[in-house]
């Protein structure tokens, strides 16, 4: 699946999702300090973003940290919200679903690379193309 460019870290979930860590966080570690060192400004033409999402990045870059737990991060399939992440509806899935899904589906991501659904990730931004 590809990702979303909108996200979801707002609305509860239940305690008893299952979750895993991503596998490519060191290499998503070695990106974000790439675009630790760029200015909101450079932020904002790299990936044609407005000042105002070119600010929010900067801050997630900044607080970004290689370990993802259950404060800074969330499973991918309920973080990524659009078009086709509303359609799986992952929320009304049960454990066993979601661990179906954790072993035939997989989440391309400009960041982390590929993302397993339950894979936690941190708010981010980054344009593939």
């Amino acid at each position: 699946m590809s990702p979303a460019k909108s996200l979801d870290y707002e609305t509860p979930l239940a305690p008893e999702v299952p979750h895993s860590q991503p596998l490519f966080t060191a290499q998503a570690a070695e990106l974000v300090e790439g675009l630790r060192s760029r200015s909101p400004q450079d932020l904002a033409q790299l990936m044609d973003l407005s000042d105002a999402l070119a600010g929010l990045n900067a801050a997630r870059y900044a607080a970004w940290r290689p370990r993802h737990g259950s404060r800074n991060a969330r499973q991918a399939v309920l973080a990524f919200n659009g078009d086709v992440y509303e359609g799986l509806d992952a929320r009304s899935l049960g454990v066993d679903d979601l661990e179906w899904a954790q072993r035939h589906l997989a989440i391309l991501s400009g960041l982390y690379g590929v993302l397993r659904p339950l894979d936690r990730m941190q708010p981010y931004r980054l344009e593939m193309g």
